[in-house]
């Protein structure tokens, strides 16, 4: 019979969870589209509502387990990523809403990519530059879904020349 325990998966998942949560909130925050459609809001919400979801299953995997047999000093790593991950999610939308999307993505991707070890000066330029490009052109380009700008500065205004 397994023990019900508080471990990585536990934390993991519940944080997942209580961040998907959140930002379900802030996903419904979005104006709709100017004809009542749910426009710009429907992906982050559906990617808000999948980490509701896989926080959920995780946290229940981890109640499912066995109690650790010892801890060491890779679980205190792993939880101060998590927190990182965290920290930078929080710090992205709020980026967002004041240097626009193109500024914040690019400036997360790298900070993600720190986080889990990435020091290549080459490598991080590179995803601060393509990140944000590869994201315009699949929600603006492809789809239509008008990106969030910024309320400080909007680099789009000089990319579209307005």
């Amino acid at each position: 019979m397994s023990s019900r325990t508080l471990n990585t998966n536990t934390v993991i998942g519940g944080l997942m969870t209580l961040f998907g949560l959140a930002a379900v909130v802030a996903s419904m925050g979005i104006n709709p589209d100017p004809d009542g459609g749910w426009g710009a809001r429907i992906f982050p919400l559906v990617g808000s509502v999948a980490l509701v979801i896989l926080g959920v299953a995780e946290c229940a995997k981890g109640l499912k387990s066995p109690p650790p047999v010892a801890t060491s000093g890779g679980d205190r790593s792993t939880m101060g990523r998590i927190l990182a991950l965290l920290i930078l999610s929080l710090a992205y939308v709020w980026l967002i809403g004041k240097v626009g999307y193109l500024i914040s993505t690019g400036l997360a991707a790298v900070g993600a990519l720190m986080i889990f070890g990435v020091r290549n000066p080459i490598g991080l330029l590179i995803a601060a530059v393509v990140c944000p490009a590869v994201y315009h052109v699949i929600f603006y380009v492809l789809l239509g879904v008008y990106p969030p700008y910024g309320e400080w500065f909007e680099p789009l205004d000089i990319i579209q020349g307005y």
